[in-house]
């Protein structure tokens, strides 16, 4: 589960974080919640809504974007999308 504690987190960012934590799939668990537990507390306020979005985003589909079979949308294409691929990519050896 969560690396972080959620204490002293606003509770948008203690959403976020515990959304990233609850995906449904333990593959977009691991991927999304890693990145917030190492992101979410210092994301910008327009990050943190890009992140958000994301969260609603099916599992399937981000997963296909993370393993890239498919292409991004988009509309998700934003840098916090890129941060989150780039920080998944780096934490496996890729």
């Amino acid at each position: 589960m969560s690396g972080i504690t959620s204490d002293g987190l606003e509770p948008r960012r203690k959403k976020a974080l515990f959304r990233a934590w609850h995906r449904g799939t333990k593959e977009m668990d691991f991927v999304m919640g890693r990145f917030a537990d190492a992101h979410v507390a210092t994301l910008s306020v327009d990050d943190l809504a890009d992140f958000e979005h994301l969260l609603d985003v099916s599992d399937r589909e981000l997963f296909a974007w993370v393993v890239g079979t498919e292409e991004v949308d988009p509309i998700h294409d934003k840098p916090v999308w890129r941060a989150m691929k780039a920080f998944t990519h780096e934490a496996k050896g890729a």
